[in-house]
């Protein structure tokens, strides 16, 4: 890492402790203020479900991030990100977005209460933790550690993927297959933060995406919804484009530049 980079070092073990320690307090706080729906048919049957499952332990690990970051000093680097994709991923976060908006259960949604579905939409601040923690603190660590833009991308999302394995403790075997597809989310995301530049960009496409998988869930008696089906099919799509055109993200002096006799390490 360079000593003109603004803030402080943070090492690799520091960074896993940071990672556990807000994987510690989502998970901490689930246990401790959670309400038990495993009698349930649905995963958010309750405001009060979503309020002490979601809410609470979101809004405290957004506080531990945003601390970290603030003692850090990385907001500035954080908030933008100069590194530009091509033109073709651009629309990445566009049909996430537009599958997204497609894919919310509105039906089933205008018959839940108004808190109920308050509490879903401030939901959407998961995107803000996650963001912040994975494509802010993790991909500048990686960043700041040396890495090309392709391990940054690679070494967040598995990090990001990896994290995910702590809902074992609540949704059991079925949390490593979860895991498996949010690495693949996570790459899509950090496409979003090198689209837009910013990670408010990240963050909507985020909180909405999960906004659109949850909707269908909110209330004692889930509903099964067509447009949930864009969602998955657009997982898939991308999936096999991005891993078709991988080689072709990075801007064409970027790929130059990195061939180059004078950066070959």
């Amino acid at each position: 890492m360079s000593d003109r980079q603004p803030g402080r070092r943070l090492s690799w073990p520091w960074f896993l402790v940071v990672v556990l320690v807000y994987l510690g307090t989502l998970q901490g706080l689930r246990i401790l203020t959670g309400v038990d729906t495993s009698g349930s048919n649905s995963e958010f049957p309750t405001t009060e479900a979503l309020v002490r499952n979601v809410l609470i332990p979101v809004g405290a690990s957004i506080v531990f991030v945003a601390a970290v970051v603030t003692w850090l000093g990385w907001w500035g680097e954080i908030l933008r990100y100069r590194a530009p994709v091509r033109r073709w991923v651009r629309w990445v976060p566009v049909s996430m977005l537009l599958a997204a908006l497609i894919g919310l259960n509105y039906g089933h949604l205008a018959d839940r209460s108004g808190a109920m579905i308050g509490c879903l939409l401030l939901g959407l601040f998961v995107g803000v933790g996650e963001e912040l923690m994975f494509r802010g603190i993790g991909v500048h660590f990686f960043n700041r550690a040396g890495f090309s833009e392709g391990k940054v991308a690679l070494y967040s999302s598995v990090v990001f993927g990896l994290a995910h394995v702590s809902n074992a403790l609540g949704h059991g075997p079925q949390a490593i297959l979860q895991a498996v597809i949010v690495f693949t989310s996570g790459y899509f995301f950090y496409l979003c933060l090198r689209v837009g530049g910013v990670i408010l960009l990240p963050v909507l496409v985020h909180g909405l995406w999960d906004t659109s998988l949850f909707s269908s869930q909110v209330g004692a008696e889930p509903s099964a919804y067509p447009g949930l089906v864009l969602v998955i099919l657009l997982q898939i799509v991308l999936i096999v484009v991005l891993f078709v055109r991988r080689r072709s993200v990075e801007p064409v002096a970027a790929v130059a530049e990195a061939r180059s006799p004078a950066h070959r390490r």
